[in-house]
């Protein structure tokens, strides 16, 4: 146990402390102050002395998770369960998170209000429907053509290929960002 430069406590803990017995332990703690909101970050468990150095990074990722979360209640987030996009981005701190969102949808919100909402929600319609023309066409009750021209748009304003995945990936990135 330890604190960091920053204030921050630290603990290594046996691999006999499984994740069942540290959740009650962090219950039990965390009652103790109801009124104070307490958070926490763990690391993936290191096979030996040599897979501590990157446990310390890990846990301080989940913390930060943990800390977007959770703002006011208490909250153990572990770095293993940060398995989709949207869990890893909430390790990632919110001004970063913001700028990369102003970033990548920058131009497309610069523009009018009306067509930015309605590009918003065609983009968005677009990767929950996977990239398929057909099922954004039926969700949206659009004519193909009108769909089509949405997206073309969309690309223009963010020099992003939507026929790509690198392109969808940052996209989809940048909306979840906001």
């Amino acid at each position: 146990m330890g604190r960091l430069p920053d204030g921050c406590a630290f603990a290594v803990l046996p691999g006999a402390c499984d994740d069942g017995v540290l959740g009650e332990v962090w219950s039990l703690v965390a009652g103790c102050a109801p009124e104070v909101a307490l958070r926490g970050g763990t690391g993936a468990p290191a096979d030996g002395p040599e897979g501590l150095g990157g446990a310390p990074a890990q846990a301080r990722y989940a913390l930060t998770s943990a800390r977007t979360t959770a703002p006011d209640a208490s909250l153990l987030a572990d770095a293993t369960a940060l398995t989709s996009l949207d869990a890893l981005l909430t390790g990632v701190p919110a001004e970063v998170r913001a700028a990369y969102g102003r970033t990548v949808l920058g131009p497309l919100l610069e523009s009018d209000r009306t067509a930015t909402a309605v590009l918003l929600s065609t983009l968005e319609t677009f990767l929950a429907c996977d990239g398929s023309w057909a099922r954004t066409v039926k969700a949206l009750h659009l004519h193909v053509n009108t769909v089509h021209y949405r997206m073309q748009r969309i690309e223009h304003f963010t020099g992003r290929d939507l026929s790509l995945l690198s392109g969808r990936l940052d996209l989809w990135a940048a909306l979840l960002c906001r």
